[in-house]
């Protein structure tokens, strides 16, 4: 019988205490039919540099509007999100933003929409070019250069999407059902590539997904929301070394834990 490896189960150091990134006491409102409706109430989270965090609940919770908030899409709200100190009011190079839809352009190749996002960014050519290529190989699209979004898998589109939002070099990084569209083999593929992207830029990454596993395989905690008004149910840390081995029988425990409390706050 072949031995277990327990490396997984060893506790990985606590992250830095200082936060990157804080939300603090936001709450947010929606009008429909000229009523207000609660969407956020009094959601607090800070975020340390470096860190993996994924958001789950049900549908409806908050979760996708808490990342557009931190993203600067939307306003409107009470409380305040700061990045290093500074309040956040609108969208920023320091924050990079992927949906499930991975929103390429159809008439730019792979390079031209990555590069897309160095437009305004006060590179040389030559620097720029550089920075594209080398974003290119992380995602492990190098030969792909120059075909077009319609030539792509699914998963190669959302690794261009990926590749697009890295090449800024953001301090934050927000996905929203990243990998959401793909299939099943595809997804979990991408999800081991998203963990070696994150090991190698180690930028802030703050993930929203409905998949317990992938939040639990990736993150180095979850946030548990609660529904009607969204809000934190719960914070789960999950206590070990990247990069994981999603059959070690810790992280179940730990996914178990996550779903049972999802379910617990689905019947309430």
């Amino acid at each position: 019988m072949t031995a277990l490896n327990i490396i997984d189960f060893h506790p990985a150091p606590a992250p830095p205490r200082q936060e990157t990134l804080a939300v603090r006491n936001v709450s947010k409102n929606y009008v429909i039919d000229r009523k207000p409706l609660r969407v956020l109430q009094d959601v607090n989270l800070g975020f340390a540099p470096g860190e993996f965090v994924s958001i789950v609940g049900r549908s409806g919770c908050g979760k996708s509007t808490l990342l557009r908030l931190i993203a600067g899409l939307e306003g409107g709200f009470s409380g305040e999100i700061s990045l290093d100190g500074e309040a956040i009011r609108s969208t920023s190079l320091d924050r990079g933003l992927i949906f499930q839809d991975p929103s390429l352009l159809p008439w730019m190749t792979v390079r031209e929409n990555v590069a897309f996002a160095l437009i305004n960014h006060d590179l040389t050519r030559q620097e720029k070019a550089a920075r594209v290529a080398e974003h290119i190989e992380l995602v492990g699209l190098s030969g792909f250069e120059q075909a077009y979004p319609k030539e792509l898998s699914g998963g190669m589109a959302q690794r261009a999407a990926i590749a697009r939002a890295l090449v800024s070099k953001p301090k934050v990084l927000l996905l929203d059902e990243p990998l959401g569209a793909l299939d099943a083999l595809t997804r979990v593929h991408l999800q081991t590539e998203l963990q070696r992207i994150w090991l190698q830029q180690k930028a802030t990454m703050i993930m929203v997904t409905h998949d317990v596993e992938e939040a639990v395989y990736l993150g180095d905690r979850v946030v548990i929301m609660d529904a009607h008004p969204g809000r934190i149910r719960r914070i789960v840390d999950v206590p070990f070394a990247h990069p994981r081995d999603r059959a070690s029988p810790a992280l179940h425990a730990v996914r178990d834990e996550v779903l049972a409390d999802l379910m617990d706050g689905a019947v309430r």
